[in-house]
């Protein structure tokens, strides 16, 4: 006599619904806890590499400004600091935490002593020039002959300014145009205030007839298309925190930015700091 074959019912559905899922989570659990394992296991190995890497070339990354950048943006993506503290492995190995915390001090010094002519505004370039010319030099350096002493570049200073403004200490870097300024106040800079120094960095004096480091209302409206309410809000900031000065030039209110005249100006007397 055959025999039918019998329908899978709801009962049947319900009973064997709750064991396959729990099943297939159980399944995604093992997975994860593989690929986490195996994650953890690559950047371990990663960290031994990288290790390897700093004994091999200490001097490199002591003396040499761009190994330097590079070998630190080697360590980002594994969640490497070595400026994260002056003691264990990297403080002993290589010491570069100490020597951005000299640096911020330094460039700190050089941004508060400018603060009475720019208003807390100054470029990095101006900053490790004023730098140089004093002769600064740091714990990190090796040499002692004046060829060597001054082994830090723009991007150095952008690093520990960066260090300076994780302690809630007002110093951020920001970018105006091509140039990276720092500021060092805690006044709030938005997109309006960046475009109207840009305006005046890109003032050189050779194609127009305004001063170097200047812009006026015309030029500000002309160049951004904003109403002259909108103009008037973004410099009367910058003209309230001494970012910017008021001139008056062939019978023209001109607004002089010296952080940006100072950048492009070559040959200017360097802020002196005791």
């Amino acid at each position: 006599m055959a025999h039918r074959r019998g329908r899978v019912g709801v009962g049947r559905v319900r009973q064997t619904g709750p064991r396959t899922s729990a099943g297939y989570s159980k399944k995604a659990e093992e997975l994860r806890t593989v690929s986490i394992a195996s994650a953890v296991e690559t950047v371990q190995k990663l960290e031994v590499k990288l290790t390897e890497f700093a004994k091999k070339h200490k001097k490199e990354i002591q003396n040499d400004p761009a190994f330097r950048k590079r070998f630190l943006e080697m360590c980002a993506p594994i969640g490497v600091d070595p400026l994260s503290s002056e003691k264990g492995f990297w403080g002993n190995v290589l010491g570069i935490g100490d020597f951005y915390y000299e640096l911020s001090v330094k460039a700190a010094e050089v941004c508060m002593a400018s603060r009475s002519r720019n208003g807390g505004i100054i470029s990095v370039s101006e900053v490790r020039d004023v730098l140089m010319k004093r002769g600064t030099r740091f714990h990190i350096s090796a040499s002692s002959s004046k060829k060597d002493k001054c082994k830090y570049s723009e991007e150095d200073i952008i690093v520990a300014i960066g260090k300076l403004s994780k302690l809630g200490s007002g110093f951020r870097c920001v970018k105006v145009g091509k140039t990276t300024m720092i500021v060092s106040v805690p006044t709030e800079l938005d997109s309006d205030h960046m475009e109207v120094m840009e305006i005046a960095q890109n003032c050189d004096g050779t194609l127009s007839s305004r001063p170097r480091g200047t812009v006026d209302m015309d030029e500000v409206r002309k160049t951004t298309g904003w109403t002259e309410e909108r103009a008037k809000r973004a410099l009367d900031l910058l003209l309230s925190k001494g970012m910017a000065w008021l001139d008056l030039h062939q019978g023209n209110e001109l607004y002089w930015f010296p952080s940006v005249w100072k950048e492009i100006t070559s040959g200017a007397d360097e802020t002196s700091v005791e």
